[in-house]
């Protein structure tokens, strides 16, 4: 009998079948990664870190008389280096919890565990876009048609190509009411990518609550509120890092000091998805370089009869190709 009791057990939780599941599951729980391209260059490689390397433009070409030598030029190079990362989440299950049957909790260990890595890879994803170089201050009025094609004219296209805007969920309302605005349920079936709610000024528009909304600026010198240790209580003029950074654009540490942005506002990246058909430019603005992709282990407890589940993903989100972004502020 007890044998018997095992198998089920085992049956139940098996980290290979529960991988897949996982792996499954994360697509419908993410909106930004889906945008990356994903590089498994580093899979089974020796490394952790990657390289990647990017070319200046070296001019356009130059009327030249006969007989006379062209200038040659040299062509410029710049490099990034990468490092990869581990995000990990488990959870624990008694063996009363899993052979009860009641609400399923493998199955929900599995969505929990899902869940848990798509939002780390969103996060990150979000955070490299959140670099961007190419910037667009529209802080002065809430989102709005004549500040997206603002924003887009700092690409400074000659040809139109396919682009995706982030916005945060609080912004969905404003820009539903824009007359430009093409709601997502207008297209023909089967037009649209994935989270995507319509169209303005041909750009594809995407919500996510992982869009920051921008309260606090770093000022070392006249700030008001200090950034202490997580074992200090937090005050009114003393914050924890975890609690000023999602809503600080600069990048804080222990000790720095923060005060109220004159104007909050949301950082909506626009993203170009396709090759530039002006320069050849094939190199994504975002790309997740994989050393693993998602891996589930179980440990069994036997004193107290439960296992424990974890799972991991080793990878790191890069802005690979600055000239693909722009940061778009718009007022909250």
């Amino acid at each position: 009998m007890a044998d018997t009791i095992l198998t089920k057990l085992a049956d139940l939780i098996d980290p290979e079948v529960m991988a897949d599941m996982i792996s499954a599951k994360i697509p419908d729980k993410i909106r930004v990664a889906p945008f990356a391209k994903v590089d498994d260059t580093l899979a089974g490689v020796p490394g952790d870190t990657i390289t990647v390397p990017s070319y200046g433009y070296i001019g356009d070409a130059e009327d030249v008389a006969e007989g006379v030598d062209v200038d040659i030029d040299k062509m410029s190079t710049k490099d990034k280096k990468y490092k990869i990362k581990k995000a990990m989440k488990g959870v624990g299950l008694t063996d009363e919890a899993v052979l009860s049957g009641y609400g399923n909790p493998v199955g929900e260990a599995n969505a929990q565990l899902a869940l848990a890595i798509a939002a780390k890879i969103d996060n990150d994803c979000m955070e490299a876009l959140q670099g961007a170089t190419l910037l667009y201050d529209g802080t002065a009025a809430a989102i709005k048609y004549s500040g997206v094609v603002d924003a887009i004219d700092v690409f400074n296209e000659e040809i139109n190509s396919d682009k995706v805007m982030f916005i945060n969920p609080k912004q969905m309302a404003t820009l539903r009411k824009d007359a430009d605005f093409i709601s997502a349920d207008k297209y023909q079936a089967g037009v649209a990518v994935t989270g995507e709610i319509g169209k303005i000024a041909n750009t594809r528009v995407v919500a996510s609550r992982k869009v920051p909304s921008i309260e606090y600026e770093k000022d070392n010198s006249t700030g008001t509120i200090e950034i202490v240790a997580d074992t200090t209580a937090e005050t009114t003029t003393k914050k924890h890092l975890a609690t000023i950074q999602p809503h600080c654009a600069a990048a804080l540490v222990v000790g720095d000091k923060v005060k109220a942005a004159a104007t909050s506002y949301y950082a909506c990246p626009i993203v170009k998805l396709n090759e530039d058909s002006e320069t050849e430019d094939d190199v994504p603005a975002l790309t997740i370089y994989r050393k693993r992709s998602i891996n589930v282990e179980t440990e069994r407890k036997p004193r107290n009869r439960s296992t424990e589940i974890t799972a991991d993903e080793f990878y790191v989100a890069a802005l690979t190709n600055e000239a693909k972004v722009v940061l778009a502020k718009f007022k909250k």
